[in-house]
């Protein structure tokens, strides 16, 4: 029999940028994928729901390359798992879909050997394997994240959502590859372009850790990735201009698109204008979207050892089914 556990994971999704902290900011948000793994006879794979259409169910699956990494880093060999997941959260849509994978397929293997590996080796090793710090460090620490990552370790702060933040998002119907997001920003920028980043970011981060929501919108504005990314999401433009006029604090595409996410203090009144504005200006450019109010999520990803007897053992589904979204 093995002497290691069976482990169980809940991991919230993210969204990354907040309009101009490129790489820097992130925060979670309560969407949410949940993961059990375990050594097994031979891999398999258990995947459930909607989100997990056409995900590979062999060894090049996230989820255990990623556990292989732990393993390793721990000196201990457990090639063969079962591995099932359930996940809320929409692939390739800047939610931090293969962010909340990286962490979630982390901390399982962690768990189930013991956790020999503390948060800041799995934040490193998360950030390395994405390539920035914001998605992986706001799934793992929850709350909002703003980091720096100097190729070999990552350093941040955390932050508490003011109490009064809310988030709505409008997540178009079709997929946008980071790579592609990527690629249409440009390689060098003026000195203008930069200083207005800077700047908004500082007083962004400034403004959340105060709770001067009154700030947010100015300060989501951004020249370095938006601008460029507009054409690659029709309506977006527009959503940029105008969604502040129908209630948002600020607006901002979600880490690369195509979802885009408006900041939203739980006090206002125009909540159904906004959502209305968001949906129709969709419509308006033939794109099919859907809207979700999805508050901050402050506490990371929570681990947990279940029991092995198998006799006893509860289903994933019925385990998770309380807790998933209608």
């Amino acid at each position: 029999m093995s002497i290691y556990g069976r482990s169980r994971v809940k991991v919230p999704a993210s969204t990354a940028n907040l309009g101009p902290g490129f790489d820097t900011l992130g925060m979670a948000l309560s969407l949410y994928a949940w993961i059990e793994m375990e050594e097994a006879a031979e891999t398999v794979f258990h995947l459930h729901g909607d989100e997990m259409k056409g995900v590979p169910q062999d060894k090049n699956n996230l989820l255990y390359q990623v556990a292989q990494m732990v393993f390793a880093e721990a000196g201990v060999t457990i090639p063969e798992l079962s591995i099932s997941m359930y996940s809320e959260i929409p692939l390739t849509r800047g939610l931090g879909s293969s962010a909340s994978a990286i962490i979630g397929g982390m901390a399982a293997a962690n768990a189930m050997i013991g956790s020999p590996l503390d948060n800041a080796r799995l934040f490193d090793m998360a950030t390395a394997l994405e390539k920035h710090p914001d998605n992986v460090g706001a799934s793992l620490f929850g709350g909002i994240i703003t980091a720096v990552w100097d190729g070999e370790h990552a350093d941040f702060i955390r932050l508490e959502p003011p109490q009064d933040l809310e988030v709505l998002v409008v997540i178009p119907e079709f997929e946008l590859a980071t790579v592609k997001a990527r690629g249409v920003i440009p390689s060098e920028i003026t000195v203008g372009d930069a200083v207005f980043n800077i700047s908004r970011t500082s007083l962004l981060t400034a403004a959340l850790a105060s709770g001067r929501l009154d700030l947010i919108s100015r300060a989501m504005q951004d020249r370095l990735h938006q601008p460029y990314r507009a054409p690659l999401v029709p309506g977006m433009e527009k959503l940029l201009a105008e969604a502040p006029q129908h209630g948002a604090l600020g607006i901002a595409l979600s880490g690369a698109g195509p979802t885009l996410l408006c900041l939203v203090d739980r006090r206002e009144g125009r909540k159904q204008e906004l959502e209305q504005f968001l949906k129709e200006t969709m419509q308006q450019h033939g794109i099919p979207a859907r809207t979700r109010w999805l508050p901050p999520c402050t506490s990371g990803v929570t681990t947990e050892l279940l029991e092995r007897n198998r006799m006893q053992k509860q289903s994933f589904l019925d385990m998770i089914k309380g807790e998933i979204q209608p």
